[in-house]
């Protein structure tokens, strides 16, 4: 089996059509939150504010550490979910999975969004946005009096009080984000999970697709074996003479008997055997010749009192 055939087996139409176009409806909705919520977070509104807010409660490390350790040349790493590089990670997944929705509706509208197509992208995504939740739900262990061996505080506990009210709404803002990412995540997984289902061939395609195979492998067995067929062959032995009209004619002009099997005529009108009657010859030993143009048809003089038309 081919290239060509491995490809031609993988399958190309979903098991569940109507599905497509209402998770694309849901994806868009969810994206469009998602981008808003990850850019307002970018570069920072809010997250060195609830760092701080939980290390007043005790929650977790305090942010002035990292200054302090800045300082004193002391080398510190600064917890996951209060860094920098998930805020941008975030944003950037945003504008990735709004790009590849756009050119998953074209390839639907297009005829060309296939199971394995959707399978490929779809499992990135889920790569890509599990990894945004493990960021966001990090635990923060920079501080041995402060550990924060979970999720941060704005995800496990209310933004309510104890809360200061001029946090309360960036929690809420934090909660929704990271709410966000689940659900893209999980949506995501519904998409390669169906993705997958329609990639297992079923029993009737299965069966189609092997006696298809045996066809082909039984129209091109005959010719393997075929062999030219021999040239066709007078009763007597030997291959056939084309014969036309036109050969006739030229051959009685050039003094040969059109007939074969009786006889043959000399260049000087003698017949040797059973043949037709003499040319008629001129005076110069020419044969005259009467041309006549009918209607494209052509004359000319055979033996005595015969004509040839070619």
């Amino acid at each position: 089996m081919g290239i060509k055939d491995c490809f031609a087996a993988i399958p190309r139409k979903w098991k569940t059509p109507r599905l497509i176009i209402p998770l694309f409806i849901i994806e868009l909705i969810i994206e469009i939150a998602a981008l808003a919520l990850f850019g307002i977070a970018q570069p920072d509104l809010y997250r060195t504010r609830l760092w701080k807010e939980g290390s007043e409660h005790g929650w977790n490390s305090n942010p002035n550490e990292i200054i302090y350790a800045y300082a004193n040349y002391k080398p510190i790493h600064t917890p996951l979910p209060w860094s920098q590089f998930i805020t941008n990670f975030n944003v950037v997944i945003a504008v990735l999975a709004l790009f590849l929705l756009l050119c998953k509706g074209i390839m639907y509208i297009t005829h060309i969004f296939y199971p394995l197509i959707s399978a490929l992208i779809h499992a990135a995504l889920v790569a890509l946005y599990a990894t945004s939740i493990h960021a966001q739900a990090a635990p923060d262990m920079s501080d041995p009096s402060h550990p924060q061996p979970g999720a941060p505080w704005y995800i496990t506990k209310s933004c309510g009080a104890p809360v200061r009210p001029s946090v309360r709404g960036y929690c809420q803002q934090a909660k929704g984000s990271f709410a966000v990412t689940v659900m893209l995540c999980a949506l995501f997984l519904v998409y390669f999970l169906l993705s997958a289902y329609s990639l297992v061939p079923s029993r009737p395609r299965s069966r189609s697709r092997s006696s298809s195979v045996d066809t082909e492998a039984q129209e091109q067995k005959p010719w393997e074996m075929a062999q030219v067929p021999p040239p066709p062959t007078t009763p007597g032995g030997g291959l056939k003479s084309p014969m036309t009209p036109r050969t006739t004619a030229f051959n009685t002009l050039s003094g040969k008997l059109a007939t074969p099997g009786k006889g043959k005529s000399n260049g000087n009108g003698k017949g040797k055997g059973k043949g037709k009657e003499p040319l008629a010859r001129g005076p110069d030993g020419k044969v005259p010749l009467r041309h006549h143009i009918s209607m494209g048809d052509e004359t000319y003089q055979g033996p005595v009192g015969e004509a040839v038309r070619i």
